[in-house]
Formats: C-alpha cells, structure tokens, sequence
C-alpha cells in the first residue's frame, strides 16, 4: 500500500494545510509564538506516517501508524 493511500495520511495532510490556512491569518506575534508550534506539531503528523511507510515497516515504525491512527479515532 502507498503512502498517499492511507487515510489516517490523508486526514493528517488535511489537517495540516487546514492548520496553515488559519495560522497563516494571525498577526505576527501570534504567529511567531504559538502559530510556529502548531504548524510544526501538525506538519509533524504526516512527516512521522512517512517515515514509518518509507521502505518497509518493522515493529518499531508500524507503532509510529497505530499513534498516528489513535489521533484521528473517534472515541
């Protein structure tokens, strides 16, 4: 399976450039403070399912797709 296939990775880059398209508006201070840090964290969601998918999957990086799923799952 593909990366770009997975949904938890679809969700995840969704909900990155959703992040960005509302951060993007705030004023530099906000920005610069707590806008930086949430860009990052989401940007980070995606970046870790690539990792985990690139190549092969051991034990170690499958963990890094089961967390990365647990964001996303209604409770």
């Amino acid at each position: 399976m593909k990366l770009e296939e997975l949904k938890v990775y679809q969700l995840a880059m969704d909900i990155g450039q959703r992040i960005w398209e509302i951060v993007i508006k705030w004023d530099f201070f906000a920005k610069d403070t707590i806008g930086k840090q949430l860009v990052r964290a989401a940007d980070s969601v995606a970046a870790n399912l690539s990792e985990a998918m690139d190549g092969f999957i051991t034990r170690k990086t499958g963990n890094f797709v089961i967390m990365a799923e647990g964001l996303f799952t209604k409770p």
